[in-house]
């Protein structure tokens, strides 16, 4: 069975991963890479971490969650050895908020550390926030520094991969969430439109597709990776 490498979203950590992962069986290698924590690097510097989780003895399929779907994207287009197929959770292929540029220079002075958790939890859980999903995601927060999740934050306001998505010769699988409040549909919309063959999948989730439906996301992953597994 080919490898699931998953790129985290924006903490960047993989802790938010776990409950996912572990809804895999044994015969599935699962690779969560991580990126650093005191480093506010972007999307070119953070891709070379990312391409350094990858296997180098056997068939993969690489998943890009949220903020690493450009990064996911972006090695998939480079036709790696070993790639079978690119998923993309809540993801996008350029700036999903175009509106909110030209806040990309007030990034530095907004008080990252000092956010509170519910409003945090109401965007990315809403109505599927959980005691334990919050005290994972303040978890994984606490380990970044703010400067680090504000050099993310400008990243994204400003990327653009849809050349690269175009050059993408795999499958592509996107997860949508019905209840995201931080990823419009329109971002789907774009991938569909620049990669007409991706088949997309909806879930009854928030953002935190991954965290809050772990097994049901893993189940189509699966079936995902069987269905292109003899690429």
């Amino acid at each position: 069975m080919a490898a699931l490498v998953l790129l985290p979203g924006l903490d960047g950590t993989g802790l938010l991963l776990a409950d996912f992962a572990a809804s895999f069986g044994s015969d599935v290698k699962i690779i969560v890479a991580s990126y650093p924590t005191n480093a506010p690097l972007g999307y070119s510097e953070l891709e070379p971490i990312a391409r350094s989780f990858l296997p180098k003895d056997q068939p993969f399929v690489l998943l890009g969650e949220s903020f690493s779907g450009p990064i996911a994207i972006s090695i998939a287009a480079s036709r790696p050895p070993g790639l079978l197929g690119l998923v993309l959770c809540c993801s996008f292929v350029r700036n999903p908020r175009p509106s909110l540029v030209v806040l990309r220079p007030l990034l530095s002075a907004v008080p990252v550390a000092s956010l509170p958790l519910a409003l945090l939890s109401f965007f990315v859980l809403g109505r599927f926030s959980s005691l334990a999903l919050r005290r994972t995601l303040a978890e994984s927060l606490a380990q970044v520094s703010p400067s680090v999740l504000r050099a993310r934050a400008r990243a994204v306001l400003s990327v653009d991969l849809s050349a690269a998505l175009s050059r993408v010769d795999v499958p592509v699988l996107y997860l949508r969430a019905s209840e995201d409040r931080v990823v419009p549909l329109s971002a789907s919309q774009a991938v569909i439109a620049l990669a007409p063959a991706t088949k997309v999948v909806e879930f009854l989730a928030p953002h935190f597709l991954l965290q809050a439906s772990p097994s049901q996301a893993a189940a189509t992953v699966y079936e995902f990776m069987e269905c292109h597994r003899g690429l």
